[in-house]
């Protein structure tokens, strides 16, 4: 008996931190920018990632040219160990003590240019009149890449959100319609029919760099094409163009109100389907009462904007 119990592995006792430690060298990928993100000295990052290689038995991260890749081991584990500290996190927090005054966070919310530019300066204000020390931070939308929820280097998507797989969460914030755009004194500013619109060249808004889209499939239906011979990536571009040509765009009427003062804007001589906008992020942080909040303010900015929509609209 005593020779079985000598043969035993001596596990020694689990230090949180570690897991902390941890998961803030797989996020960053850099000693040097996961002690910045925990206030330790690069020498004290590099001794406790000798304790998690003894600890795992594995090295976690190796040397790749100039920087850092996760190991085999450590890229199974990162999807479970952030949802882990996170939900630590909110533990020990508690929802009651999220202290929203002295809240310092920055919050990473990855949107295209027109909800930037028509949501930006009310989100913003929102979230300083109830959490003075955040910070928010506007990602460029180029892609729908889950990765970035999942590994919380983006904290939410808006958007006309796709397929994303099952574990995201979404929810519709709003609905949208697509409005022509063109210069003032353009002939469509005072004739629209199907076959006017479709004979004036078009720009197309796509971050894939589309030139096609539902309008097409609406003017196919009735024996017409149009001539879309320029496609950016933002709204911001194509009403750019537009401004200074006779190219006719058609872009979301809620997300550009803002960019399109000055400009004239009408009602499609087709049908198109409703855009959904809407607000998506990782279950891992369901819980955390800091991005519970996050979500809220969005629902709340984008809410007022809709009630100041409808006064405008009462008055006409």
């Amino acid at each position: 008996m005593p020779a079985k119990s000598a043969a035993k592995r001596h596990i020694p006792p689990l230090d949180m931190n570690l897991l902390v430690t941890l998961d803030a060298l797989l996020s960053e990928g850099s000693v040097v920018g996961a002690a910045q993100r925990l206030n330790l000295s690069a020498p004290a990052m590099s001794r406790q990632l000798s304790r998690i290689r003894h600890l795992i038995g594995d090295p976690v991260l190796v040397r790749a040219g100039r920087g850092l890749v996760p190991t085999p081991r450590a890229e199974a584990l990162r999807e479970r160990l952030r949802g882990l500290v996170t939900e630590a996190e909110a533990l020990v927090r508690g929802e009651d003590e999220l202290d929203l005054s002295r809240l310092e966070r920055t919050f990473v919310i990855r949107a295209n240019d027109g909800f930037v530019g028509t949501f930006g300066a009310a989100l913003a204000s929102l979230a300083a009149q109830q959490a003075p020390q955040i910070r928010l931070r506007f990602a460029h939308q180029d892609k729908e890449d889950v990765e970035a929820l999942r590994e919380g280097r983006v904290d939410a998507d808006v958007g006309v959100i796709g397929a994303m797989g099952p574990e995201i969460r979404l929810q519709a914030l709003f609905h949208d319609r697509f409005v022509g755009v063109v210069r003032p004194g353009h002939p469509l500013a005072e004739t629209v029919t199907p076959g006017h619109f479709a004979g004036f060249p078009h720009v197309s808004v796509s971050r894939r760099g589309r030139f096609a889209g539902p309008i097409d499939e609406a003017l196919s239906a009735l024996g017409l094409q149009r001539r879309v011979t320029i496609a950016v990536a933002n709204f911001a571009d194509a009403l750019a163009i537009v401004r200074t040509s006779d190219h006719v765009a058609a872009v979301p009427a809620r997300l550009t109100e803002p960019a399109r003062t000055g400009l004239h804007s009408f009602e499609l001589p087709v049908k198109t389907d409703a855009l959904a906008i809407s607000l998506a992020w990782h279950p891992r942080v369901d819980a955390d009462p800091a991005h519970r909040w996050l979500r809220g303010v969005v629902r709340e900015a984008c809410d007022e904007d809709s009630r100041k929509a409808g006064a405008g609209q009462s008055k006409r």
